[in-house]
């Protein structure tokens, strides 16, 4: 049984790895996805959404109702992917086996998890309830017309989660020892200073922005945001750009720029932030507009993750931790549909030349989603 789960499981991987499917993804990677649910019974519908230059963004929501009154249960994840970059030892879009590793663009993050959850779905029988897939072809990216779209098609049509899981390799040094149970706010702001263009040697006739915009991030930089909390790690202020832009030696420039980035946890809000920020600007003489890339959120400990935890344990003997470290994802979205956790496929090579996913590790990974999903559509 372990050797015909292997097989389904990779091949599944191996389907959607071979479509080249970088930020925004759309078609053929859409094409394959498609043709692995609708056989399982699942109506697929498609769609484009947003323009130039963020958009379009192609979308697919798959589900496959259970008897009426049925639990449902959310997979959600994103097809496309990081640019491969150069130095790769095989082609990043051509998947290739060596040994137990799976290798190709999209192995972890997150094609392998996609493919876990089609096979786990495939082993559930539709009198056990409702399964859906909310998956974007644009995660990587700007993230504005993609599970934003999503999730206001699923309202539109009334079909909610009662919980949801994001595929998003959450794992450490192996699959089993983290899930993601919250994640930081993100807001990054962009700051600038106007000044008056002039000679250095005649500083009176000119208003030198840089020392302005200087004191200015000095300010920001010094900002204790707080100390942590039970969940979260304490927020950080990040210098991300300094600009001036002046090709002369003997010119005071006519104006100065800079950007912050902040990730808060759920002591903060965005608004809140980025009011703060505008104001310590305001006061050194310039300018800040903030955009707000989503905001902290925790999903409780209790029988969501005590759920996935169990079937973790189950099928691997690891005790799972409950974090909320790292980076922003669509659960930041996803969590005003249902709570919402993450658990995936092992992090080490996301992102890097070379991605890969052990093979043994969807095996697991298909068997602890399908154990996760036989709980939640069994509860209640």
């Amino acid at each position: 049984m372990a050797r015909v789960m292997t097989q389904t499981v990779l091949a599944l991987a191996e389907a959607l790895l071979a479509c080249p499917s970088i930020t925004p993804a759309t078609g053929a990677v859409f094409d394959c996805l498609e043709g692995q649910l609708a056989p399982l019974g699942f109506a697929v519908h498609r769609f484009l959404s947003g323009e130039a230059p963020d958009g379009p963004v192609e979308n697919l929501f798959a589900i496959r109702k259970g008897p009426e009154g049925a639990r449902h249960f959310a997979f959600a994840g994103h097809l496309d992917v990081v640019p491969p970059g150069e130095g790769w030892s095989s082609a990043p879009f051509a998947p290739e086996v060596r040994g137990e590793l799976l290798y190709g663009r999209g192995a972890v993050d997150m094609k392998g998890s996609i493919a876990a959850m089609v096979a786990a779905a495939a082993q559930i029988p539709v009198e056990a309830g409702t399964i859906s897939f909310i998956i974007t072809g644009d995660e990587e990216g700007p993230a504005r017309f993609g599970t934003l779209a999503l999730i206001d098609h699923m309202r539109a049509v009334g079909e909610i989660p009662d919980l949801c899981l994001v595929g998003e390799p959450t794992s450490v040094h192996r699959l089993g020892d983290m899930m993601k149970i919250g994640r930081r706010g993100s807001v990054n702001v962009w700051l600038e200073v106007e000044g008056v263009q002039g000679h250095v040697a005649y500083p009176h006739l000119a208003d030198n922005p840089v020392p302005k915009l200087v004191a200015m991030l000095a300010e920001l930089d010094a900002l204790v945001l707080d100390e942590g909390t039970d969940w979260f790690q304490a927020s950080n202020l990040e210098v991300t750009d300094l600009t001036v832009g002046n090709p002369a030696t003997n010119v005071i420039p006519a104006r100065a720029s800079a950007r912050i980035s902040i990730r808060f946890n759920d002591l903060h809000t965005g608004e809140s932030l980025s009011q703060r920020v505008s104001e310590i600007a305001e006061r050194h003489g310039g300018t800040a507009r903030p955009v707000i890339s989503g905001e902290a959120f925790l999903t409780e400990p209790g029988a969501f993750s005590t759920m996935l935890a169990d079937a973790i344990r189950a099928e691997t003997g690891v005790e799972p931790e409950l974090s909320t470290s790292g980076g922003t994802s669509d659960a930041r979205f996803l969590k005003d549909l249902s709570p919402v956790i993450e658990f995936g496929l092992s992090n080490a090579t996301m992102h890097k030349r070379d991605e890969a996913v052990a093979i043994p590790e969807l095996d697991m990974l298909v068997r602890i989603y399908r154990r996760v999903t036989e709980a939640a559509l069994a509860q209640g």
